[in-house]
């Protein structure tokens, strides 16, 4: 199966960086317009969520992001809507989606369908057992859509080699415990796990789940991980902004950026990407998170 993702990965030492957004905080016009900001910054590919009622596997600040955004209106067809204005203004982005699979059981083939339509590369429903899935990955497979299963730190060694194998885009490794939410220190023992998955695999793998500062990019990058994903620090700059959404693009702008240009600092590679300019990320406090 060939898709953006696959193109992204071809090169084994394509280091990517990947943003995570709900579709529709703070409202779906903004929602749009960080968006842009973030893959015009630099973004390597992007992972979009729909907002859902009962996000299990989001800790505080994500839902909080979910309820802004289906407070402000944003329902499921307003999210195909962000999506194909999305990928009409860039056609080459990899996009993949993460989602609650509610959603895309009680629509069935035509949510398939309809993400193939739009150009969507790759889906993960956090929600969904392996063991559980083998119906949506033939819905995925059958609609030219890929697959990004995802690999616990409790996972044993045969079944991430299995999760591993059955992920056509990528594989989402969960880098610590818990929920999603920003992540002040990660220890040793979570960027030797990501170096021993690296050992035992060429397959490529993005490592998420409380990654929020350039210098924890760059240590799982360097450790193995062919991408890592950080969406919490971002909902969490939009809540703590809502009266001041220029300083959320600021943020945005200045963040992804510095996380590209240190690549070369720090000689992570990314040889199919121009070195982007390095500008300071504003230091915003996280004051509302628990």
């Amino acid at each position: 199966m060939t898709h953006r993702f696959t193109q992204l990965f071809a090169a084994p030492h394509r280091k990517a960086f990947i943003p995570f957004f709900t579709l529709g905080d703070p409202d779906p016009g903004a929602s749009f317009e960080l968006i842009c900001t973030a893959v015009e910054a630099g973004a390597d590919a992007i992972e979009l969520g729909f907002p859902f009622s009962d996000p299990i596997t989001d800790g505080p600040v994500n839902q909080r992001s979910m309820q802004r955004a289906l407070k402000a209106g944003t329902t499921y067809a307003t999210c195909l809507e962000l999506l194909r204005r999305i990928r009409s203004r860039y056609p080459a982005l990899p996009i993949g989606l993460l989602l609650y699979y509610n959603l895309l059981h009680m629509r069935g083939d035509r949510a398939y369908a309809e993400f193939a339509d739009i150009g969507i590369d790759a889906i993960v429903c956090s929600d969904l057992p392996f063991d559980e899935s083998e119906g949506h990955m033939q819905m995925l497979a059958a609609h030219g859509l890929g697959c990004i299963q995802m690999v616990a730190p409790n996972t044993p060694g045969d079944r991430a080699s299995k999760l591993l194998d059955h992920s056509s885009a990528f594989t989402y490794v969960i880098s610590r415990f818990g929920t999603t939410g920003t992540n002040e220190h990660f220890d040793d023992e979570a960027l030797r796990r990501i170096e021993r998955l690296r050992q035992s695999t060429s397959q490529p793998f993005v490592v998420g789940f409380g990654i929020s500062t350039v210098a924890q990019a760059q240590a799982f990058w360097q450790r193995g991980a062919n991408g890592v994903i950080v969406g919490s620090l971002f909902s969490l700059c939009i809540e703590n902004h809502l009266q001041s959404i220029p300083s959320v693009h600021a943020f945005i702008d200045g963040f992804i950026s510095e996380v590209q240009g240190g690549k070369a600092c720090q000689n992570v590679q990314d040889a199919a990407s121009p070195t982007q300019r390095v500008v300071a990320a504003p230091s915003f406090p996280a004051r509302n998170e628990r």
